[in-house]
C-alpha cells in the first residue's frame, strides 16, 4: 500500500470509528419510533409501491429519524434510502446508505423479523455498519478492518463444511417475479443437498445470520443496495465471503447476493451456478 493508501486506510478507521455510536443511536432511536408504532397495525396507512412492495409512514418517519440524527453529526454527508434518496451519487465523501425497515411486509403483518440497517461508506470504501433487529433488539455492528461484533461481542461465520449439514437462507424472487424460473432448479439443488433452507424475509439480517453462524450460507437473485450494503460488511469481518451469485464484488445498486463461510460460499456458488443436484462436496484447500 502507497503512503497515501495508508493514510487514507488510517482516515477511514478514524472516521468508522467517530460514526459508528452515532449511526447505533440513530438505529435504535428508528427501532424504537417502529416498535411503538408495531400495535397499531390495523389503523396503519400502507401503500404499494409495486408488485409486492409495500411502504407506509413508518418506513418514511423512521427514515428522516436516521437523516436528522446521523446529519447533525456529519454535516455535508449524501443519504441513499429506499424512499428518500436512492439515486444518491456513489461516490460522495460521506454516504450512509440506509433501509428504516428491511422487511416492511413482514412488519405490515406482524411476522417478527424487520430491522433498521445503516451503512456507511467513505469516497466509495465501505466503512461501518449497524443492523438492529427491532424485535429481538439484537444490535450488529462491523467497522472495516475492526471485526464484527453482535451487541459488543465479537462474532465469526460457522465452521460447516459438509453441505448436508448446512442451513442455508435465500429470498425469494417476490419483486422479480420474472426470475422465478431461474431461482426454482436453484432452490431445488440446495434443498436436495443440504439440511434445510429459510426465507424470512429481511435480507439484511440474513447476513447478520451468516455473520454469526445462524446460517452457513445465503442467496438472493434481487437485492436493492440498502437492503444489503450494511449486511455485507458485517459478513466480511466476520470471516465470510460475499459477492454476487456470478463471483462478482456486489456493487452499490441492485444486484443479486452470495455469501456464506469460504467454504459453504464456494459450495453454494457451484451450486446456484448448476441449478442441478448438486456432487458430492470437498471443501476447498
Amino acid at each position: 500500500m502507497t503512503a497515501s493508501g495508508t493514510v487514507q486506510a488510517e482516515h477511514i478507521v478514524e472516521r468508522a470509528a467517530t460514526l459508528l455510536p452515532e449511526m447505533i443511536a440513530a438505529a435504535d432511536a428508528a427501532a424504537r419510533f417502529i416498535g411503538e408504532r408495531s400495535g397499531a397495525l390495523t389503523t396503519l396507512e400502507w401503500r404499494t409501491k409495486a408488485h409486492s412492495d409495500f411502504v407506509s409512514d413508518v418506513d418514511l418517519g423512521a427514515e428522516r429519524m436516521i437523516r436528522d440524527v446521523l446529519a447533525a453529526q456529519a454535516p455535508g454527508a449524501i443519504f441513499m434510502g429506499e424512499e428518500l434518496s436512492p439515486d444518491a451519487p456513489l461516490d460522495a465523501r460521506i454516504l450512509f446508505v440506509v433501509d428504516p425497515l428491511d422487511g416492511t411486509t413482514n412488519f405490515l403483518h406482524g411476522y417478527p423479523e424487520y430491522a433498521v440497517s445503516i451503512a456507511l461508506m467513505l469516497a466509495g470504501t465501505p466503512a461501518a455498519a449497524v443492523v438492529r433487529n427491532v424485535v429481538t433488539g439484537e444490535c450488529f455492528t462491523a467497522t472495516a478492518g475492526g471485526g464484527a461484533h453482535r451487541d459488543g461481542a465479537p462474532i465469526r461465520v460457522s465452521g460447516i463444511t459438509d453441505p448436508a449439514l448446512a442451513l442455508i437462507g435465500t429470498g425469494f424472487p417476490f419483486r422479480t417475479v420474472e426470475q422465478i424460473p431461474e431461482y426454482l432448479p436453484q432452490f431445488a439443488a440446495v434443498a436436495r443437498a443440504t439440511a434445510g433452507v429459510r426465507r424470512a424475509g429481511s435480507a439484511a439480517l440474513d447476513l447478520c445470520d451468516v455473520a454469526c453462524g445462524r446460517f452457513d450460507a445465503f442467496w438472493e437473485l434481487s437485492l436493492a443496495p440498502w437492503d444489503f450494503a450494511a449486511g455485507v460488511l458485517i459478513v466480511q469481518e466476520a470471516g465470510g465471503l460475499v459477492t454476487t451469485v456470478d463471483g462478482a464484488p456486489p456493487p452499490l445498486a441492485a444486484s443479486s447476493i452470495l455469501a456464506g463461510n469460504p467454504d459453504m460460499y464456494a459450495w453454494l456458488r457451484r451450486t446456484v451456478a448448476v441449478g442441478a443436484p448438486a456432487h458430492p462436496f470437498t471443501p476447498d484447500a
